[in-house]
């Protein structure tokens, strides 16, 4: 019998901080996936990285990445505020792509994304990498599978000191905000486990120039449970998660964004669920992506535009009660 061969995706990687370095790294664990080439605005910094991470080609523009032929489907790992001109600009050269979280810095921008990518019929997703990761997914199946019976709380934090000298952090022009930088893995997490709320109560601290640094909200819904998130960027919280329910609740430890396992305790007792990542984690997005353009499917269940914008227009409302205004 003759094995199958799969299809070779060739990944382009558009910017080179420390998050494409990660996801470079774990690109390199991937079976029949490949980085075809890396860009940055300087040749240098583009030949560097391609040097470190065994990229075919290194450019030393944007645009020559995506004139690239042999780059299927590229991976955008610009600040935030950048994320809205980068993703058209792939999509406009017949581009697939996964952008970095947040997709875009609302959820109108996001929209315009999503009805970009499914005019030209190009794949589109955040690349949420908690949605995939196997942990997350185990509790949340179990949650919504009844493990905990009717659920009624979820909790979710995460916050940790951000360094100063790192401006994506604190530069409003780059779209700085503990909200979008770290919050939303609280706020996606209680979308995963009860979706999107019907009410919103939240309050945080600005710093002078505006910038939300920290935060919560206290998130409602139709069937009476209610989802406790938080976020700082200003001081390392216990970065746990819970989801409870009347007949027990499931716990995932720090950094709960990125665990190994979780706990399930019940009157039976306490079951550890071990379900541990591959690499830093950002594995799994990448094989997610993989299977759907293999698929010939333009968006993601594991990681859904649905999903995305109804996290984006929460944390809308969030920022409008926080009185966070970003610069366009």
């Amino acid at each position: 019998m003759t094995e199958r061969v799969e299809q070779l995706i060739r990944w382009g990687i558009l910017a080179t901080g420390g998050i494409a370095e990660k996801f470079a790294a774990d690109l390199a664990l991937v079976p029949d996936q490949v980085l075809a080439a890396v860009a940055s605005r300087r040749s240098e910094v583009a030949e560097a990285f391609a040097g470190r991470f065994g990229a075919e080609r290194a450019h030393g523009s944007y645009q020559a990445l995506l004139d690239d032929p042999d780059v299927d489907v590229v991976y955008v790992a610009t600040p935030h505020s950048r994320h809205l001109e980068d993703v058209e600009a792939c999509l406009a050269a017949g581009k697939h792509v996964l952008c970095e979280k947040p997709l875009t810095l609302d959820a109108a921008d996001a929209r315009r994304l999503a009805d970009a990518a499914g005019s030209r019929g190009l794949f589109l997703a955040e690349a949420m990498w908690m949605r995939a990761n196997p942990a997350i997914r185990g509790a949340v199946d179990a949650a919504r599978s009844g493990a905990c019976g009717t659920l009624g709380s979820v909790r979710a934090d995460l916050g940790f000191v951000a360094p100063r000298d790192k401006p994506r952090l604190w530069d409003p022009a780059l779209g700085a905000s503990a909200l979008l930088d770290v919050g939303i893995y609280p706020v996606t997490f209680a979308h995963l486990v009860l979706g999107a709320p019907s009410t919103i109560s939240a309050a945080g601290s600005l710093t002078d120039r505006g910038i939300d640094i920290a935060g919560g909200a206290t998130l409602t819904y139709a069937s009476g449970a209610v989802a406790s998130v938080s976020w700082s960027q200003t001081a390392a919280t216990d970065s746990r998660a819970s989801i409870a329910g009347d007949a027990g609740r499931i716990e995932i430890d720090a950094q709960f964004h990125h665990p190994d396992a979780f706990t399930l305790r019940t009157t039976a007792g306490d079951e550890q669920v071990d379900l541990p990542r591959t690499g830093t984690g950002l594995f799994h997005e990448i094989v997610e992506v993989g299977a759907c353009l293999r698929a010939e499917r333009t968006t993601s269940d594991l990681l859904p535009l649905d999903g995305t914008l109804d996290v984006l227009r929460t944390m809308d409302a969030i920022r409008e009660q926080l009185g966070v205004v970003h610069p366009r």
